[in-house]
């Protein structure tokens, strides 16, 4: 073979090498991109080919599949009582991608979990029967919070302290996932949803944090106590009234300015929301002990999955001493979900430990077997100790008998709580939040909630807006609901 014949017989080669390279790096790497791709019209396809499987709430699906006309795609999602339950499925649409637990059971409910699959069924390919997400919520409680919440911009959230299991987590103002399930009309929805000012695709329950106000005086009490600043809720603390924050010569004013707030002790200062009080006991404290018992109760955690993940809950750091203070009653740029408020209320009421908040109970495969039971996995910390739990709970229920939060009281059942307002806006120019976080434990069947609200803005003139008087009739409602026989 001549020199030429030769080079030209090992080039092609080399190309025919190349090209077989080229194929099976496609098929076998491509290929799975490809096929995983969004915007491939046949995994869209394949998904709504079936009915999907079903969210469950106390035994019955909130969500079904229905058959579609003119359109490649078979089925599209549908809901039943769709803007009540919005905060928790999120949705499963045909034109965009699954939110909330639609979008974290996914493959569960359109049968490509590898858990659903067979022998048979990984030999021959085929989709695996759907499976069913079964959720933790009261549909009482989720009903009272979304009813008493109503026309408010807000947020409610509910555990049961004993399981961990959240009974309610609501948002307002809400949506119906079904105007964004179908290919055709989804467009025109989403633009909508998207430009409307009040924002009803934001989960204010689990993912909008805001400062909360004076709730977060629990943190600094359950801190000073532990540390031993205070023996307990009823020795005098050292609070000058006016306290003037350090280094400044600004004092940090109390709402009620005839309130017995000089040298309080915590209980007296829970009574009457104390800012001087527990702006003090923050600097005393120092920033960093705050910051360790606020990361405690799960501030600061970028991971908390409930299994949706919630937005971190801030407790800031590098603050110099003013900022410091201001952060003990939840201002400057400290930040918390009512999920976040619910947990703190929860470890209170369980004598200090708190259990994984989760709102999936179970998930099933199509025939009821459960492939994985949250409720028997859900982990338990100890916050604080049972005695300063108890402290804190004494001082809560004060609060609600003789104090700022009487709109909480419910016959038969014994409520703790605190009440908040956070300002905001520049010098405070804007509508506070209103915030109330409570636990509440019949004293007839032995049940217990703890509830934390945030109402974001409301109808009520700026002098009207408190956590008595717009979040503690919800937390009131939610109370009652989860509570009874």
């Amino acid at each position: 073979m001549n020199k030429t014949i030769r080079r030209a017989s090992v080039f092609a080669l080399l190309l025919v090498l190349a090209l077989l390279v080229r194929a099976t790096w496609v098929q076998f790497y491509d290929g799975t991109a490809l096929a995983d791709d969004n915007d491939n019209r046949r995994n869209a396809i394949a998904t709504y080919s079936r009915p999907l499987g079903n969210i469950i709430v106390a035994g019955e699906a909130i969500t079904g599949s229905t058959r579609t006309k003119g359109s490649d795609l078979a089925y599209k999602r549908t809901y039943k009582d769709g803007s009540l339950y919005a905060s928790v499925t999120g949705y499963a649409s045909q034109a965009y991608a699954p939110t909330q637990l639609e979008g974290i059971y996914k493959d569960l409910l359109n049968g490509t979990d590898n858990q659903l699959k067979t022998v048979m069924d990984t030999v021959t390919g085929e989709r695996a029967d759907p499976g069913d997400v079964i959720t933790t919520i009261d549909p009482a409680v989720q009903k009272a919070a979304y009813r008493t919440l109503g026309d408010t911009k807000g947020g409610a959230v509910a555990i049961d302290p004993k399981t961990g299991r959240i009974l309610a987590a609501v948002s307002t103002p809400s949506y119906d996932p079904s105007s964004l399930t179908d290919a055709n009309t989804a467009g025109k929805a989403w633009k909508q949803l998207t430009g409307d000012k009040d924002k009803p695709l934001t989960n204010r329950a689990l993912r909008q944090p805001l400062p909360p106000g004076s709730t977060f005086k629990l943190v600094v009490a359950a801190a000073a106590l532990e540390e031993g600043l205070y023996k307990n809720v009823d020795v005098h603390t050292d609070s000058p009234d006016p306290y003037i924050m350090p280094g400044t010569v600004r004092p940090l004013r109390n709402e009620n300015k005839s309130a017995p707030c000089k040298n309080a002790p915590i209980r007296v200062a829970l009574q009457y929301s104390c800012n001087n009080v527990f702006g003090h006991m923050a600097v005393q404290l120092g920033q960093d002990k705050v910051k360790a018992m606020a990361e405690k109760f799960g501030f600061n955690d970028e991971e908390l999955d409930v299994p949706v993940r919630a937005y971190p809950s801030v407790y800031p750091s590098d603050m110099d001493k003013a900022q410091t203070a201001l952060s003990g009653i939840g201002q400057f740029d400290v930040t918390a979900t009512p999920l976040q408020m619910a947990m703190v209320s929860a470890a209170i009421a369980n004598g200090g430990k708190l259990v994984s908040p989760h709102m999936v109970s179970q998930i099933t495969d199509s025939g009821g077997d459960v492939l994985k039971d949250y409720d028997d996995s859900a982990g338990t910390e100890e916050i604080i100790s049972s005695s300063t739990a108890e402290q804190l709970q004494s001082a809560m229920e004060t609060v609600v008998k003789d104090g700022t939060g009487t709109n909480a009281l419910i016959d038969g059942v014994t409520v703790g709580g605190k009440t908040g307002t956070a300002q905001h806006g520049e010098n405070n120019s804007k509508t506070p939040y209103a915030w109330f976080t409570s636990y509440g434990k019949s004293d007839g069947n032995g049940k217990e909630v703890a509830v934390a609200v945030m109402v974001e803005q409301s109808d009520a003139a700026r002098s009207e807006v408190s956590g008595n008087g717009l979040a503690a009739p919800v937390a009131k409602a939610m109370m009652e609901a989860a509570l009874k026989s």
